[in-house]
């Protein structure tokens, strides 16, 4: 059962990361054509652009951590004995780091959304901004699990 649900999670985050990237590339591409070739533009295409890159680097950080390729000061367990604890503080440390960074990011989004501020369109600012919180929360779940499974290995 937690195969099936890690998969459809893996399979979600894998689509959503190529569905941003490929939709950004579009959008780039097509502002390009049209600001070249016929001198307009669509209204919209930089605020969605800044959007899509926050999101993109937010998936793919998720899938970075997943695939533990993230960015790593293993100065320590190189020089030192020890290296399951060293792994073990350093992915508790950053577990509860993006814990700490999702609460704020909960609460900053909660505050756009009560500001009912509108990022393009009709396309509300929190709902734009809401990948910071799943992101940095699934973050700290997956070096906390990462963590606890390390001392197992």
């Amino acid at each position: 059962m937690i195969g099936k649900v890690r998969r459809v999670l893996h399979l979600l985050e894998n689509s959503l990361l190529v569905t941003a990237l490929i939709a950004m590339l579009l959008i780039a591409i097509m502002q390009i054509l049209m600001r070249n070739f016929f001198d307009s533009g669509f209204l919209w295409a930089e605020s969605v652009l800044r959007i899509l890159v926050l999101w993109v680097a937010m998936l793919g950080a998720l899938v970075a951590t997943r695939e533990k390729n993230h960015i790593t000061i293993d100065a320590l367990t190189r020089f030192l004995p020890g290296r399951k604890i060293i792994l073990l503080v350093s992915n508790l440390a950053a577990g509860v780091i993006c814990g700490v960074v999702a609460w704020y990011a909960f609460e900053f989004v909660g505050y756009e959304y009560q500001d009912q501020t509108v990022a393009f369109g009709n396309v509300p600012t929190w709902l734009c901004q809401s990948i910071l919180p799943v992101g940095f929360t699934g973050m700290s779940l997956r070096f906390l699990i990462t963590s606890i499974t390390g001392l197992f290995d």
